[in-house]
């Protein structure tokens, strides 16, 4: 299983704060946290494979995934060190601290939970990001309509559009939209691992957000054990863009900060 040097923004004093971002997102949408925290933490907010300015790759399961980040924090000497993950991002951090706990000390995850999820939606945004005619287009508001008709949400829209980039011979997709797509059914799921985390782990919730249910806490709590579930109240699938205030407050705090 080959491993891929990730793209890193670090900043910060303290001890190691891994933070690794969502599907369709990167490091950089982390940015106000990541400034917010560091006070009390060196932060390195990575860019996954196929994500940002990372290196493309035709696989991305989470055991790769995980193999990236470990490859990150032992090459750098950060070990144990703090680790922080969104959604597909906490579902990579929780494969790393299954497998190798050696590596984490404390495990946050943000709005996901260590099981399977049935969407659809995904491989249409996929598809409405592919049948935008780049090469055509010549601002960004163009891309924003390309894409309305498939995706209503003005707000979901601003985040994809995070991910178009602006070079000499015209607009380009950031993310590596042919490489995710068929790996959909890797992202959505989650691996089988017979381990636990016995670690201090923290689970945060969007009140509004679906992907953390009650039928999902008996394999939060079989597979970390030490884990505390906290909702942040009037948020959805991404608590740390609705409300960062409390958001920070609550990292800091499972932080020992």
């Amino acid at each position: 299983m080959g491993t891929v040097e990730l793209n890193a923004q670090v900043s910060g004093d303290g001890p190691p704060l891994v933070i690794l971002h969502g599907l369709f997102g990167s490091a950089r949408n982390w940015g106000a946290i990541q400034r917010g925290l560091a006070d009390v933490r060196q932060v390195h907010a990575l860019d996954l494979r196929n994500h940002g300015s990372s290196p493309w790759e035709a696989s991305m399961t989470y055991p790769e995934m995980a193999a990236d980040i470990a490859r990150y924090i032992e090459t750098r000497g950060l070990m144990p060190c703090d680790v922080l993950g969104h959604s597909m991002g906490g579902k990579t951090a929780m494969t790393l601290a299954l497998t190798q706990p050696e590596l984490v000390d404390r495990l946050i995850v943000v709005d996901i939970a260590p099981v399977a999820y049935i969407r659809d939606h995904f491989g249409a945004y996929l598809q409405a990001m592919r049948s935008v005619d780049l090469p055509r287009v010549t601002r960004r508001s163009d891309v924003d309509t390309a894409l309305a008709h498939a995706i209503a949400d003005p707000a979901l829209r601003a985040f994809l559009l995070q991910n178009i980039v602006s070079t000499d011979s015209g607009f380009r997709w950031r993310i590596n939209l042919d490489g995710i797509e068929p790996n959909l059914p890797a992202i959505i799921g989650f691996p089988e691992i017979e381990a636990t985390f016995d670690g201090t782990t923290a689970f945060f919730a969007g009140e509004h957000s679906d992907y953390i249910r009650p039928r999902d806490m008996d394999a939060i709590r079989r597979l970390f054990p030490s884990a505390s579930v906290t909702e942040i109240g009037g948020t959805g699938h991404w608590p740390h863009a609705d409300k960062p205030d409390r958001f920070l407050s609550l990292v800091r705090k499972a932080l020992g900060a």
